[in-house]
């Protein structure tokens, strides 16, 4: 235009995002991430500490409710051994706490990826051996934690019974299960980073949802087997209850079995495993040496319990939707410079991080749990609420009675703290307090009691 006055018209070439001042910056992530990390490592430290001091304060009488039931020296014991484990979790906080700032801000993972960088193989088995070294790091810290876990505090209370062949056997086996099972899910997931485009992470879901499935399946019959010997259930008196109890719910599996859990420990668990046809009831051989066959049929009535009302289903749709987000999120901090120079990745490596989708998926999995501490809480609420409806399923099918002294029994047995902090029992407990649930079955089996009673005097109105 002549004469006119000059229009600073944008550069259409240039793309819109490169035009707006960035919204977040790495220092500003960096501040985010130690503030959240600060505030999650003092909420743990405190919600342990109110758990001892708790436990401490009640650990010279037996409560109420089961004074007649577990003995002073057993409510002591559970004290003392729920003690012990807190005061370990609280070092081993501080100490994950440590590890993750020393990766991250620290400088560690990039070390790592200078480092694999140089190794003359493929990108793709760069960030492998990425994952591996980082691996053996956090291997190598928590290997004592579990060392002094299983051979003083279980070992002290009598639970262990575990040699050390046997425990580095169990290691062995273990890493050898996660070579065969996650390094092709790992190698598969770092492919679909680099070739499905701007949806991998739909791929990559999909991936993911359909290992969990492979797992439930080979599970049961192919890793369990390795680590444990499974035979089927022979007590009779027990065997002819369950199975009454499976024909009335209509519950079809492949067969009752007995692990032989006394090789490593002295608690006392069952449980369902396996998926469609392969579905097993397993009991540890302590639970069963233990418990008389009708609070053998009770305990399995509760876990039928889960199965009947969708339980398992049921997390199995919230993992898969709580999966589906997390990758979604992981694909959009993936291209965002600021989430890899806020997690100590200098600006100069950015282009070579930003090339390698393990970085960001290392990176990721390393922050991710700093910045869902609330869903802790939220996901042990529901399952809490899954615990009383299966309860309440249980009272219908087998003894109330029945299965409160199953209960007491394992909670004495696995030295279950009877007196837990509300708040500690509130943020992390999957199963209610002990005296809450107890009361909550006794209720159902008084309110049943309440309801055949009443219904007795019409019973004998109608047969006149």
């Amino acid at each position: 235009m002549s004469g006119g006055v000059e229009l600073n018209l944008p550069d259409c070439r240039t793309p819109v995002a490169r035009r707006l001042p960035p919204t977040v910056t790495a220092a500003a992530f960096t501040a985010l991430f130690v503030l959240v990390l600060s505030a999650s490592l003092l909420v743990r430290l405190w919600l342990a500490r109110r758990q001892i001091a708790h436990v401490l304060a009640h650990r010279e009488s037996v409560p109420g409710p089961f004074a007649a039931r577990i003995g002073v020296a057993a409510h002591q014991k559970a004290a003392d051994y729920t003690i012990a484990r807190q005061r370990l979790s609280m070092l081993q906080a501080v100490v994950d706490a440590a590890l993750l700032l020393a990766m991250t801000l620290g400088g560690g993972l990039a070390v790592i990826v200078a480092w694999t960088e140089t190794l003359p193989v493929s990108p793709l088995w760069r960030d492998v051996a990425l994952f591996g070294v980082a691996g053996v790091v956090y291997g190598v810290v928590n290997l004592p934690f579990s060392w002094w876990h299983t051979f003083r505090i279980e070992e002290r209370f009598g639970f262990n019974r575990m040699s050390l062949r046997l425990w580095l056997a169990d290691l062995a086996k273990g890493l050898a299960v996660a070579l065969v099972l996650g390094l092709p899910l790992l190698v598969l997931i770092l492919w679909l980073m680099r070739v499905a485009g701007r949806e991998w992470w739909l791929w990559a879901w999909i991936t993911w949802m359909a290992f969990q499935l492979l797992i439930l399946i080979v599970y049961p019959t192919l890793i369990a087997p390795l680590f444990n010997k499974f035979t089927p259930m022979r007590d009779e008196a027990a065997r002819e209850r369950v199975e009454a109890l499976l024909a009335r719910c209509g519950f079809r599996s492949a067969g009752l079995f007995v692990m032989d859990g006394s090789k490593r420990s002295g608690h006392g668990n069952a449980y369902f495993t396996g998926f469609g046809k392969a579905k097993r009831i397993v009991f540890f051989d302590t639970l069963l040496a233990r418990l008389a066959p009708d609070e053998v049929e009770a305990v399995l009535a509760h876990e039928l319990g889960h199965h009947k009302l969708r339980h398992v289903a049921k997390r199995i749709a919230w993992s898969a939707a709580l999966s589906l987000a997390i990758l979604a999120l992981l694909a959009y901090l993936a291209g965002a410079p600021w989430f890899y120079g806020g997690l100590g990745i200098p600006e100069a490596m950015l282009p070579v991080a930003m090339a390698r989708p393990g970085v960001a998926l290392e990176l990721f999995l390393l922050a991710l749990p700093v910045f869902t501490l609330l869903l802790e809480p939220l996901s042990a609420l529901y399952s809490r609420r899954h615990e009383f409806e299966a309860d309440t399923f249980a009272t219908t099918q087998a003894s109330a009675a029945s299965l409160v002294l199953a209960l007491v029994k394992l909670y004495e047995d696995n030295a279950a703290t009877l007196t837990p902090d509300p708040w500690h029992s509130a943020f992390y407990d999957s199963h209610p307090p002990a005296a809450i649930r107890i009361a909550h079955i006794e209720a159902l089996a008084g309110t049943e009691s309440s309801a055949a009673a009443r219904a007795e005097p019409n019973a004998a109105v109608e047969a006149r």
